[in-house]
């Protein structure tokens, strides 16, 4: 009963209307209702949401692309075939070399050996791909400070665009710590719910990209709040997305009326995905870029009766182990 064009007012009511405020799950939820907010918004307005956040501050949103994990040839020959497709930025996974190994559920993760393939393999990428395109790597959260800080040093004549997400954030003492140890920047924030995660990560310097989730900290209109505390630190905003086409077209919006934006995560070919039945109209990438929507709202449209004659597929993010049964991070 209330109305959507109250959007921050929503927002507040949401955030603060229960005893126990915030957490990861609320801000999921929050973000659903904010995002869909924003849509009709701009609908019922009939301009694109971008145009309702400030106005475009670029003409197109420029990606990178993720080649997979670093671990035998065929991941500089990955490299070497999205450069000449015209990409200009690659980030790379740390894996396995174990014959068989996919990353799958009950995969052995053991950091000493993936940090030495990770390196030896994105020093091969390098000589591949030459000093002009951007590379960088995402480690999920998989390290210890000393397992982070000792691969940093490992590759530190590669130039580096950014390593992601090395550490757990739970701790940012632990990352200021690990900060002191490597000039290489950070990408951090993709599983951060609020502005207030993102904060001693912001004040006290120890972020360089932070890596929003449109999904997960609270809609647009918690982004841009994110993203504006950001530019007042010099800091550029990297969404994470790896998501489908209600996420990816938010954070295209978000990506266009924010100044500080470097580059948007982009994982698969939406339209490959995600069938046309589902989502008549989606984001559509051009070359290793996205053009700024022009269709009223998000500019996506979702079929409710296609998606309800489909079954339900659950999915459960996989199990890692150590070498000794000790869990590890996926």
């Amino acid at each position: 009963g209330m109305d959507p064009c109250r959007i921050e007012h929503i927002w507040q009511t949401l955030y603060r209307g229960a005893y126990f405020e915030g957490g990861k799950i609320a801000g999921a939820v929050i973000s659903a209702v904010d995002i869909a907010l924003w849509d009709i918004l701009g609908k019922s307005l009939g301009v694109p949401v971008y145009q309702l956040l400030g106005g475009a501050c670029r003409d197109q949103i420029r990606c990178f692309a993720t080649p997979g994990q670093l671990t035998s040839e065929a991941c500089v020959a990955r490299a070497v075939a999205l450069v000449e497709e015209g990409w200009r930025s690659l980030r790379f996974t740390p894996g396995m070399a174990d014959p068989g190994w996919d990353g799958g559920d009950g995969a052995v993760f053991e950091p000493f050996e993936s940090l030495e393939l990770a390196a030896v393999w994105l020093r091969r990428v390098r000589e591949a791909v030459g000093p002009a395109v951007e590379l960088s790597i995402d480690f999920h959260h998989r390290l210890s400070v000393a397992e982070a800080a000792r691969f940093c040093q490992r590759v530190a004549d590669l130039h580096l665009m950014f390593v992601e997400e090395p550490i757990r954030a739970e701790s940012p003492a632990a990352y200021k710590q690990l900060r002191t140890m490597t000039p290489i920047p950070f990408a951090i924030g993709e599983e951060f719910s609020s502005k207030w995660a993102f904060a001693p990560f912001i004040e006290e310097g120890i972020l360089n990209y932070a890596r929003i989730d449109v999904s997960k900290v609270g809609g647009l209109s918690e982004a841009m709040k994110v993203a504006g505390w950001c530019e007042a630190h010099y800091i550029d905003i990297m969404p994470h997305n790896p998501l489908g086409p209600v996420t990816t077209a938010a954070t295209i919006h978000l990506a266009a009326a924010t100044t500080n934006f470097a580059q948007l995560e982009y994982q698969h070919r939406l339209a490959e995905a995600y069938p046309a039945d589902l989502f008549p109209q989606m984001p559509a990438l051009t070359g290793d870029y996205f053009p700024l929507p022009t269709a009223p709202g998000l500019g996506v449209e979702f079929d409710e009766t296609a998606v309800a004659n489909r079954p339900f597929e659950p999915w459960e993010a996989p199990h890692w182990h150590r070498r000794d049964g000790a869990y590890t991070n996926w």
